[in-house]
This record gives structure tokens, sequence and C-alpha cells, in this order.
């Protein structure tokens, strides 16, 4: 009986060090982070909260007051680590991942099975939005990632929706530069187009992606969740809308091109002008160059002496005379 007793309590406390202390070890790989709970609740770091951390600098006054989270001790990668029967370990990844921005988490058949995400326009035009969501779990918020929302990815994502639909709806292209009066009449035709929101929308998506980026600035600090980037790749109008739109961008193009053309044959004939003028001024300048160079000796002969200009002009006579084959003289009889 003896035996049998310290079998019974050998095999005991052996189950108890395989089930409690050997099971009780852990690791964690190089792209996951990891919270340990003690009776449900996360191991913290004293009283601090996400309100002391940068990533709060974004929130409003309102919104201060409503994300508050406290600041968890986060499990770096490596290990073993070690944990009691009594607590628990919640591995979260910490990899860069990529959604369709389509995509919704809890009916995978909505939008078109996730592939276009629907919007409208100032002009109240119904268009698809294609993209993408590249998004991470916040290592800085782990606590509101884990414990703060059931289905972070769910909430950023409706957020993420709700901002780009709010941006659609009221987006304006920036105003065009001004033109010159003389110019305006011929332009009227060809900025008809600039007001027509898709296309508007389709010229300016790096800015639509740079608002998307700032908005969504604050999902770490409410969901725990970061959005590295969103990439909008297509707008698409309805099918009975884009062939309108294909004519009038057609024709916007063309009287573009057109009105480009005329500007061209303008300028190149302002530039003809200009060198005639040249070339007229220096022809003009190399004609009265001689005389007033001439001009500039008789002056000086003049100031030599009252027999020099006119020796001058018997030797100028007499060089005339000397290469002249015939010579014409006017007799006076008396």
């Amino acid at each position: 009986m003896t035996s049998v007793f310290f079998g019974c309590v050998a095999g005991f406390v052996a189950w108890f060090l395989v089930r409690y202390l050997a099971a009780g070890l852990f690791t964690v790989n190089q792209n996951e982070r990891a919270v340990k709970t003690s009776f449900g609740r996360a191991e913290r770091v004293g009283n601090a909260t996400t309100l002391e951390d940068p990533i709060a600098a974004s929130l409003g006054a309102e919104e201060r007051e409503r994300y508050v989270y406290p600041q968890v001790r986060v499990i770096p990668p490596g290990g073993p680590y070690f944990k009691w029967p009594w607590e628990r370990v919640h591995k979260v990844s910490v990899a860069t991942q990529t959604i369709n921005m389509a995509a919704d988490q809890e009916d995978p058949t909505a939008n078109y099975n996730g592939t276009i995400l629907e919007a409208v326009t100032k002009d109240q035009l119904n268009t698809g939005l294609k993209g993408q969501i590249r998004w991470r779990a916040s290592e800085r918020n782990l606590y509101a990632y884990l414990f703060g929302v059931k289905h972070p990815i769910t909430h950023v994502m409706g957020y993420f929706i709700s901002v780009l639909r709010e941006r659609i709806a009221n987006f304006e292209a920036p105003p065009a530069p001004p033109v010159a009066d003389e110019a305006a009449p011929h332009l009227g035709l060809a900025t008809a187009a600039i007001g027509i929101s898709i296309n508007d929308l389709r010229k300016n998506l790096r800015d639509i992606n740079d608002h998307m980026a700032r908005e969504c600035a604050q999902s770490d600090a409410r969901y725990g969740v970061v959005l590295d980037a969103s990439l909008i790749t297509g707008i698409d109008p309805p099918a009975e809308v884009e062939s309108a739109l294909a004519a009038i961008n057609t024709a916007y193009n063309q009287v573009s091109s057109d009105i480009s053309l005329a500007q061209a044959g303008a300028d190149q004939k302002i530039v003809q002008s200009k060198r005639a003028v040249e070339i007229e001024t220096l022809r003009a300048e190399a004609e009265t160059q001689p005389l007033v160079a001439l001009a500039e000796q008789l002056r000086d002969l003049k100031k030599s002496g009252a027999g020099a200009l006119e020796a001058y002009i018997r030797n100028v006579r007499l060089k005339l005379f000397n290469e002249a084959k015939s010579v014409i003289l006017e007799m006076n009889h008396d």
C-alpha cells in the first residue's frame, strides 16, 4: 500500500510538472508581440495611459476622453518565457497586412463580393472605387487591439470607408491657375470638363490618398491599428455615364489640342516678327555707321583749320578723277 501511495504521489507530481510548469513555457516569434493576463487582467505599466504616448497627439479634446487605454507590458520576440496556470498569453502579429478596401469583414458578399466600394460624388453620380489598405497592429496600443475593440479591423474599415465616402461626396478640385484676359474666351469650352466630379477625382487621386492618410492617423490611438497607407487605384462611373464622360473628355482634349496649336503658331509668329525687327535694326545701323564715321572725320578736319577741309575735299576729288574712266565737267561760258 505504501508503494502504491508513493507511486500515486509521484505520478501526480510528474503530471503537475508537465501540465503546469513545462507547458507554461512559451516563445514569441519575430513578427509577433505578446501581452500576458493574470485572471483576465493585462499586466500594466504603472498607471500610464495612451494619452501620455505621442500616438494620442492627433486626438481632439472629446476623443481624448473617449479613447483612454492603459499601457500594457509588451513581451518582445524571444523566449522561452514562463506563465503560471492562471495566466494567459495573447500573441499578436505586428506584420503589415494588405486588404481590399471593399472587403466587408462581417459579410463577404457585400460590395460585389469585396471588389468594388460604392460612393456618391458631389454631382450625384454613383461611382465604384477600387483600392487597397495596408495595416498592422499597433505595438504601442495593444490593449485597444486586444481588449478595447472586439473586431479592430472591422472598426477601422468602417471608419475608413465613412471618411472616404465623405471625401468623395464633398471633393472639389484645386482651383485652376489664372489665365490672361485675352485667352479666357478661347478656354471657356476647354475648362468646361474640369468641373465634372469624376474627372476631378481621377486627376487628384494622390491628393485623396494623402487626405485619407491624414484623416486615419488617429486609428492607432482609437483602435490599436496603424494604417500604413491607403491606395485608391480606380474610380469607375456607371456604364451609361462612362460613354458620355468619354465623349466629353474627347471634346475637351480636342479643344485643348487646337488651342495649344494656335498658341504655338502665334508664339512662332511673334518670335519671327521680333527677329525681323532685329535684322532691320542691324541693317539700319550698318548703313548709318559709315555716315557717322565720315561726319566725325569732317568734324575733326574742320577743327584743324580753315584750309584742311578744302584740302581734304580736293584730295577726294583727285582720287575720284584718278579712278574714273571718263569725266563730264560743266563749263561756264562766262
